[in-house]
Order: structure tokens, then sequence, then C-alpha cells
């Protein structure tokens, strides 16, 4: 693991450390007021956030998560958001599929028509600094934000940025500078999202891929617990990625994180013997819960598959989670789903 200059909290400590990926769902009445935004005025929508955002705390503390997150309420989307603070782009309708059944190619898309900039940030810092101020003491506070080649995936190449990989490279140091100013302003636990990363490594570049990662947070390695997050893809509940583990491997090893998340659940657990390999190198947060499955997992449930992880990975070294983030489930299975993980994770902390 990667050394860390700031001092754990005795929660942190905890083995078997309950957490979440960043997304939780908006609740019924800021959905309809986003559908409504010109009745309300800047301090109305301000309000709006902050109450959303305490909505999603409270139910992570409730359900007993030792790191929790502000359900990145402020977002449309885990990373569809972060364009409106890029300039040099414009929103491309065109480009997307409008009928049918719902699917990744219905998400927003963006001509870019100028060099890509971000010159107030990408509002990660404002999150953190809002949840630090909302949130009660106890649980660790944890920021995500999505890395380049992920936030490159809804940006459409032109002259100027000829293909996916130009478009990362002018959105890495945008990206870096993130990181930078959340350090600075004492976060102190981040993820980085880059399921782009494993959905396409089975036909990308992974060295390529991984140079592209370590370079994005090298100005925070070892100031803060840097986490990433594997998945293969999570929008409306259908993935978009060849499901496997195996073409991360062995370049995904190296990437220069204390933390990688893998989605498990929603895969019945294959190739769970891999992840022996990626714990010799960091610590190993799996995705035990299904958010795109109603069926609510049992405590015991999620005792018997933290006991199959436990297999391969040791207790000091395992976090659980759910497999990625909750903004696509709804909120009451969302709860309960945290509920019962907490349970469960309790009931094999007993027994070691």
């Amino acid at each position: 693991m990667l050394p860390i200059i700031y001092l754990y909290t005795a929660m942190k400590d905890q083995i078997l450390r309950t957490t979440v990926v960043g997304s939780y769902p908006f609740p019924g009445w800021l959905e309809f007021a986003c559908q409504n935004l010109d009745q309300f005025g800047p301090a109305d929508v301000e309000e709006m956030i902050e109450d959303a955002v305490v909505a999603a705390v409270h139910d992570q503390t409730a359900a007993g998560l030792d790191t929790i997150t502000d359900g990145e309420q402020t977002r449309l989307d885990f990373n569809l958001s972060f364009y409106g603070y890029i300039h040099g782009i414009r929103a491309n309708e065109t480009e997307t599929r409008k009928f049918g059944p719902a699917a990744h190619d219905q998400r927003g898309k963006h001509d870019i028509i100028d060099s890509l900039s971000a010159p107030k940030g990408l509002g990660v810092v404002k999150e953190y600094l809002r949840l630090k101020r909302l949130a009660p003491p106890g649980p660790v506070l944890k920021a995500s934000i999505p890395g380049p080649y992920t936030l490159s995936g809804r940006l459409l190449p032109n002259q100027q940025y000829k293909d996916r990989y130009a478009i990362t490279e002018a959105l890495l140091p945008i990206i870096s500078k993130e990181l930078e100013d959340l350090v600075a302003a004492g976060c102190h636990e981040i993820t980085v999202d880059e399921p782009s990363m494993s959905c396409y490594a089975y036909k990308e570049d992974t060295k390529k891929l991984q140079d592209i990662f370590n370079r994005t947070v090298a100005p925070v390695v070892g100031k803060c617990r840097l986490s990433t997050h594997m998945c293969f893809g999570n929008f409306k509940g259908r993935p978009v990625g060849f499901r496997s583990i195996k073409p991360m491997l062995p370049d995904f090893l190296h990437l220069k994180v204390n933390e990688i998340h893998i989605e498990m659940a929603n895969r019945e657990f294959a190739e769970i013997e891999l992840l022996k390999v990626f714990a010799e190198k960091m610590d190993v947060a799996v995705g035990i819960v299904d958010v795109k499955n109603y069926y609510i997992e049992t405590p015991e449930d999620i005792a018997e598959r933290i006991n199959r992880c436990l297999k391969y990975v040791p207790a000091e070294k395992l976090s659980l989670a759910p497999d990625c983030g909750l903004s696509q489930t709804a909120r009451w299975a969302a709860r309960q789903k945290l509920v019962n993980l907490v349970k469960g994770t309790q009931m094999v902390r007993e027994k070691i």
C-alpha cells in the first residue's frame, strides 16, 4: 500500500470497512424541482441542494457506513454534469438516440468548439466543503471525481482533438488540478472513477490506460487515501463493457492507488480468485451489493459473500461496498441494501 501522511481516525482503522462508490438516489422532490427550476431562485436552489445532501448523509449514517459521500446530489450524472464546468464545448443532441430501450447511446454528447479548459475548476471542492459542513462527526468523508479517460467519452473528436486519447490528454491536467485542490481543502479520501478503463480494457492498450491514470493522480499520491472504481457500466441498470477482470491484468496492478474497487455482485462473483492478485498490491473494495437488482440482499447473504472474499483478500485489506454508485437504484431499495450491508459486515467482524 502507498504511504499516507495523514492520521487515520479510529473508524478508518476498522477492519472490513463499509463504504460507497459515490452517487446516491435523488429524493423524488429534487427530481421534480429540477424539472421546474424556472420557479426557483438561487437561494431556493442552494437550499434544495443542502437538503438533498442532508438526506443522502442521513441515509448513509443511519445505515452505519464507515465512509460516506454527499451522494453526488448536485450532479445530473456521475460525470455528465462536469461538462457544465468545461469551456470549449457545446451540447450535441443530434448524436444521441431518442427512443427505444434505454442504453448508453442515449446519454448526452458534446461538440468541442474551442480549446478545453475549466478556469473555475470542476465543482468537486465545493461539494466536499458542503459535505464537511453538513456531515456529523464520525464517518470518513469521501469525494469522487471521474478520471480523464472516462470524462472524455462524451466529447466528440474534432480537428484539434483528433481522437479520444487526445481529448483525454487535454482533460488530464484539469482533473489533476481538481485533485490537488481537494487535498488542499482537507479531503483525505478520494475516488477517481474510471469505469471506461475497465469497460474497454479488452480492446484498448492497458499500459497506455495505466500511464494515463498514474499521471493524473501523480500530484496527490501519498497525500490522501486514493482509490479507483472499476465497473462495467450502469446506465439505467445496464452494463456496457466486456465484463471480465482478466483484460485488466497485469497492467492495472500498477495503478498508483491505495485501493481498487471492483464490481462483483452483479457478475455473481465470477473471477473472484483474481482479487488475490490485486490484494497483493493494494487494498480491495469489493462490490458486494448488486445495484442493478431489486432483490434486497439479507445480512446473511452479505456475510456469506464477505466470507468468500476473505479467502482471497485479508480482512485488514478488504472493504465492502455496492457494485457501483446507487443513483440508478430507487431510494427505498438503496437504503435497505446499505442497512443490510452494514449488518452483514458486523456479523463477520464479530467472528474475526
